[in-house]
């Protein structure tokens, strides 16, 4: 049974499932990286967390690499993995 943790989130009046997941994620086809996506969300929406999920993932070079709604991009940005694994604050598995 699969657990992810996750940075619950409400900004800018919007609720954000952030899920900080491996690496290689980010190496996967936008096709993959977003059926995946798809299914994150399903599954917390499921566990009772309101909202829209957002990948992030270590890109390398201190970078954070995202995959979340396009007008959430901005504050994606402003962030790092530092600041996302301080707010994560949920659990959830199935």
């Amino acid at each position: 049974m699969p657990t992810f943790k996750v940075a619950h989130l409400r900004e800018q009046g919007q609720d954000m499932i952030i899920f900080p997941l491996n690496a290689a994620f980010g190496r996967q086809s936008q096709s993959d990286q977003e059926d995946e996506l798809a299914g994150l969300e399903y599954q917390a929406n499921m566990a009772g967390l309101a909202g829209h999920a957002v990948a992030v993932w270590d890109a390398g070079g201190g970078r954070m690499g995202f995959l979340g709604p396009r007008q959430w991009h901005g504050f994606l940005s402003s962030l790092n993995l530092r600041a996302v694994m301080a707010n994560v604050n949920k659990s959830i598995s199935w």
